[in-house]
């Protein structure tokens, strides 16, 4: 494993929820990132997110690490979930609610319905 595929892999594994993305949850770098980082702020998730874009060496390792082609990519104890569409996907449909619940992640239930009452 490389120096920044050892990194990712104690990072993903030190913290409960992780999004790997470009730019930062406060200020996303692209409409991808934007996105994820935007329904787990308006939920109140409470997550760690690094930012590909300040280490070529991250950027591609993540890529490697979970063998998926693209970013932003979530993980959630230690357990890649996937990328923008997969989450919105889980959003939608209560699957990533049942994920928080399962992983003992704190949320905001009525964020999250506020949110599918919008995309309904």
């Amino acid at each position: 494993m490389s120096d920044a595929q050892t990194a990712i892999d104690e990072t993903v594994k030190a913290n409960t929820v992780v999004l790997f993305m470009k730019g930062t949850k406060d200020m996303p770098q692209c409409g991808f990132s934007s996105r994820v980082a935007g329904v787990l702020n308006y939920m109140g998730v409470d997550y760690t997110d690094v930012n590909v874009l300040a280490d070529d060496a991250v950027r591609q390792g993540i890529k490697d690490y979970s063998d998926w082609p693209t970013i932003p990519q979530l993980y959630v104890k230690g357990e890649f979930i996937g990328g923008c569409d997969i989450v919105t996907e889980m959003t939608l449909s209560g699957e990533l609610d049942a994920l928080f619940d399962t992983n003992d992640v704190t949320y905001s239930k009525e964020a999250a319905d506020k949110i599918r009452e919008a995309n309904a």
